[in-house]
C-alpha cells in the first residue's frame, strides 16, 4: 500500500477568481485556500500564525491569541477533516466545498467555515499595522463608501450589530466593494450567504475572540482592530 506521506501533497495553487470594475478590473486571481490531499479527500490545513501571540498587543492580548489559535482554530481544522472523511465529501478544493455547503452536514459547514475564516483572519492582521490603505484599494474604498472614515464606520457597525456570534467582511462583489456580515462560521464564499463575493478583510466577533481582554465591550475590540489591520494583505487580495 502506498504510504501516507507519498499520498499527501500540498495544493498551493487553488484559486478563486473575480474581477471588479471600479475604473478597471482590479481583483486578480488570488490564492484563497490552504488544503492538502489525503487519500481521495482534500483536507483543510491550519496556516502557521504569521506573528507571535503577543505581537498584536495591546489591541489583542497574547493569551487570547494563543487560545484562539491553538484551541478554537485547531478544533475547527480537526473536526472538518473528520467530517470530510466520514461523510466522503469528495470536492476538489475549498472553493467547491463552500459553493455546495448547503448540501453538507452542520459539522462540515460550521467547521469548514471556521477553518477557512481563521486562516483568513490571522493574515488580515499584522504588528505595527493599521495604517491607511493606499493606491487602487483606497480609491475603490472611496468610490464605494465615499470616504475611508465612512467605510470604517459602516464596517464597525456591521461587526457591532452582528447578533450573537459571527463575522464582519469587506468583499468584492457586483463591480464594487461591499460590507456584509455572516452568522456563526459562515462566509461570503458559501452558497448560503446572503451577500456573496470575494473576501478582502474579515473581523471575528465571536466572544472567544475578545472576551478575556474586553469582556462584553465588543465595540472597544472593534475600535482597536483598526490598529492591526494588515492593509498590505488586503491590497494583495484586491489585486494590487
Amino acid at each position: 500500500m502506498e504510504n501516507k506521506s507519498r499520498r499527501k501533497f500540498l495544493q498551493n495553487t487553488l484559486t478563486a477568481t473575480a474581477a471588479i470594475t471600479i475604473g478597471a478590473p482590479l481583483l486578480k486571481t488570488q490564492n484563497l485556500f490552504a488544503t492538502e490531499k489525503v487519500a481521495d479527500f482534500f483536507q483543510f490545513v491550519q496556516i502557521k500564525l504569521p506573528y507571535s501571540y503577543a505581537a498584536l498587543e495591546p489591541s489583542i492580548d497574547a493569551l487570547t491569541m494563543e487560545i484562539h489559535y491553538n484551541k478554537h482554530h485547531t478544533a475547527y481544522i480537526k473536526n472538518v477533516n473528520e467530517a470530510i472523511v466520514a461523510e466522503k465529501i469528495n470536492f476538489n478544493n475549498e472553493h467547491d466545498f463552500f459553493a455546495n455547503v448547503s448540501k453538507l452536514s452542520a459539522k462540515a459547514r460550521n467547521n469548514g467555515g471556521g477553518a477557512y475564516n481563521h486562516n483568513f483572519f490571522w493574515e488580515s492582521m499584522s504588528p505595527n499595522a493599521g495604517k491607511m490603505p493606499s493606491g487602487k484599494l483606497k480609491k475603490a474604498i472611496e468610490a464605494s463608501f465615499g470616504t475611508f472614515d465612512k467605510f470604517k464606520d459602516t464596517f464597525s457597525s456591521a461587526a457591532a450589530t452582528r447578533f450573537g456570534s459571527g463575522w464582519a467582511w469587506l468583499i468584492a462583489a457586483d463591480g464594487k466593494l461591499k460590507i456584509t456580515s455572516t452568522p456563526n462560521q459562515d462566509n461570503p464564499l458559501m452558497d448560503v450567504a446572503a451577500d456573496k463575493g470575494i473576501p478582502l478583510l474579515a473581523l471575528d466577533v465571536w466572544e472567544h475572540a475578545y472576551y478575556l481582554k474586553y469582556q462584553n465591550r465588543r465595540t472597544d475590540y472593534i475600535a482597536n482592530f483598526w490598529n492591526v489591520v494588515n492593509w498590505e494583505k488586503v491590497a494583495e487580495r484586491f489585486g494590487e
